[in-house]
């Protein structure tokens, strides 16, 4: 019972003192990020694709691998994570094409060991963790959460060709 109005006691005593220096927790950044742009990112790019820039490929007759290539001019491994792949294998039949695309040696596969398959929250959590990949995506909500993400480039397509966003001029394909 004493106890207990000791530990009230010294929660009312704990005031803020104005004089004291204020300590803040500022986030750490990586030193990646120490100049406009992410410089951790090199050949071979690892390329996180998304679900519907698979499909948004395949409408556009783009193949890929060739693709990024062309838009990167160096070598280009997709990543697909087990989420992601999760969500092309419940599309169903209507998107078999992007399945076996996905499926393709040539992509890397990333398993996944959290709980469910919400494939957008798994690839903004990597990209945070391991500042390391560029996201292929088309989904303008995920474009959107990824730009507040520092240092992580965004691909996309735009008039039948891929695109890069938050990239040094110098690598990417000229803009247009």
């Amino acid at each position: 019972r004493s106890n207990e109005k000791e530990r009230a006691k010294a929660l009312v005593k704990k005031k803020e003192d104005p004089s004291a220096i204020k300590e803040r927790e500022v986030p750490q950044h990586p030193s990646c990020l120490f100049f406009q742009y992410n410089t951790q990112l090199g050949p071979p790019y690892h390329i996180l694709v998304d679900t519907n820039f698979i499909n948004f490929s395949i409408k556009a007759k783009l193949d890929l691998v060739q693709s990024m290539m062309d838009c990167l001019y160096a070598k280009c491994i997709p990543c697909i994570t087990d989420c992601v792949m999760g969500e092309i294998e419940k599309l169903g039949q209507k998107y078999r094409v992007a399945l076996r695309i996905a499926k393709d040696p040539r992509f890397e596969r990333l398993p996944c060991m959290h709980k469910g398959t919400y494939a957008d929250d798994c690839l903004v959590q990597r990209v945070t963790q391991h500042k390391c990949y560029i996201v292929a995506t088309v989904d303008k909500e995920l474009k959107r959460r990824i730009r507040k993400i520092p240092g992580v480039p965004i691909m996309y397509i735009s008039r039948h060709r891929y695109n890069i966003e938050r990239m040094p001029d110098d690598y990417g394909a000229p803009r247009f």
